[in-house]
């Protein structure tokens, strides 16, 4: 009975144990414009260009129990080319034509400067997490030129830990989140249409 009992507080507490762990997570983010946009533009060509300007591809951690084999990280060779088709689907929008390449037309790029996923390192159980992420948009037409900051940010409380579609649905929230701040800032469509 003793053998049993013992085996089974041991069954018990590796599969706590177990739940406390986290595998890292590497996930893709698909931001998408939240809101519509006004067309300022008449089919001008736009040079668009998107740019990570992020020192790492990990954004943090889960948290947990060992919350150093828990990291996410999205990686930019996955991130970019997303980030590029919505920027032109968003200046498409503006009405303006998007180009890789056409000698003296205006250029729009934005740089992602920051993204970031924090959980409380002190607690056994992921509960909640703080993403944040900050866009810069700098945009030059001739001899004007202006730069902007976007930011965007997010408290998300959980019953239980996230998985990897959770938290990378929760990532492309906060990066739709900031791209659509940068498009919808009058700003950069009036400079585009000078």
């Amino acid at each position: 009975m003793l053998p049993r009992l013992l085996f089974g507080l041991i069954t018990v507490a590796s599969l706590t144990l177990v739940g406390c762990a986290h595998s890292p997570q590497q996930i893709t983010p698909q931001p998408k414009l939240t809101s519509s946009l006004t067309a300022v533009g008449h089919g001008q060509p736009v040079v668009v260009k998107i740019a990570d300007g992020r020192s790492s591809p990990v954004l943090g951690t889960r948290g947990g129990l060992y919350p150093e084999t828990s990291a996410i990280s999205v990686n930019r060779e996955a991130l970019v080319p997303r980030m590029q088709a919505e920027a032109e689907a968003a200046v498409r929008l503006l009405g303006f034509t998007p180009t890789s390449n056409a000698v003296n037309a205006p250029q729009l790029t934005l740089t992602l400067t920051d993204l970031k996923y924090q959980s409380p390192k002190d607690e056994l159980y992921v509960t909640e997490a703080n993403i944040s992420a900050t866009i810069r948009a700098d945009v030059q037409n001739s001899n004007r030129r202006f730069s902007g900051r976007y930011g965007a940010s997010l408290n998300q409380r959980f019953g239980m830990s996230p998985n990897q579609d959770t938290n990378t649905q929760l990532v492309s929230d906060v990066l739709s989140d900031a791209m659509t701040r940068a498009f919808k800032d009058p700003a950069i469509g009036q400079l585009l249409n000078q």
